[in-house]
């Protein structure tokens, strides 16, 4: 153990079966940590679990619990259920999403809300349900993967980006109120990155557009000035290192993970 890692910390991670939270949980349970995967799908979480359990420090704990994170219930014993078998949440990694596209004018009410529930809201939701163990505890972190459509606007994602911004702002607010409780809330923004929801824009692209999915997945990757696709396994370190005792003083950012795509400061 070294002072700087997360052992006997109980780390929970939304999303966590695949893409950047698979990789943020596997990044935690290097540093040590005991951890929670929440998803929807039980299956999805099973199996991440079962992959990422030879990974376990001694004395630490993974548990997969499945969970609507838009629906207050489900939270509420999501985290019941997890701090029965790990303890009090000291990580809080709100790192599940949807993204989905459509003009504007096409947006309906539904898809509009959609996007807000679960991008927004079950960060909001997640967040409550952590907040008053850590500020008890008088230490905790919290990292919200949103997006660089939370720093700036894309075409065709109006929602999406409108409940990214809305984690932003989320974010600075919450570490303003947390400021002198040993509390941190930070944000990373990745950039167009290889997950579901990009092979779903690629596949979106093909269809629409007739391209193929070389020249699809070349149009996301050229908006990055490195001129490739964000790995999971990079999000996940810059999360990781958010979580670590020795960022106390980082709070209220946005760090964008893209390349160079977004500079902020």
């Amino acid at each position: 153990m070294t002072v700087d890692s997360l052992q006997g910390r109980h780390a929970l991670v939304t999303g966590g079966g695949r893409g950047i939270g698979a990789a943020i949980a596997r990044r935690l349970l290097a540093e040590g940590a005991s951890v929670t995967l929440v998803g929807r799908d039980v299956q999805v979480l099973e199996r991440a679990a079962d992959e990422l359990r030879p990974l376990l420090a001694e004395g630490a704990v993974l548990t997969a619990v499945p969970a609507d994170i838009s629906d207050a219930d489900s939270v509420s014993a999501a985290f019941a259920a997890a701090q029965a078998k790990a303890g009090p949440v000291s990580v809080l990694v709100n790192n599940a999403g949807q993204a989905h596209s459509a003009p504007f004018g096409k947006t309906s009410l539904a898809l509009w809300q959609r996007m807000l529930d679960v991008n927004l809201t079950g960060t909001f939701l997640c967040t409550q349900a952590a907040l008053p163990a850590m500020t008890a505890a008088g230490w905790g972190r919290i990292v919200n993967v949103a997006s660089t459509a939370g720093l700036v606007g894309y075409g065709y994602v109006s929602a999406y980006c409108a409940a990214k911004h809305g984690v932003i702002g989320l974010t600075r607010a919450l570490a303003l109120e947390t400021a002198r409780s040993g509390v941190t809330v930070n944000a990373v923004c990745p950039g167009y990155t290889e997950t579901d929801i990009v092979r779903d824009a690629v596949a979106n692209i093909v269809d629409k557009t007739g391209r193929s999915e070389a020249e699809a997945r070349a149009e996301l990757a050229a908006r990055n000035p490195q001129r490739r696709l964000v790995q999971p396994d990079e999000v996940a370190d810059a999360v990781a290192w958010l979580c670590r005792p020795s960022a106390s003083a980082m709070t209220g950012q946005a760090i964008a993970v893209a390349g160079g795509e977004v500079m902020t400061g």
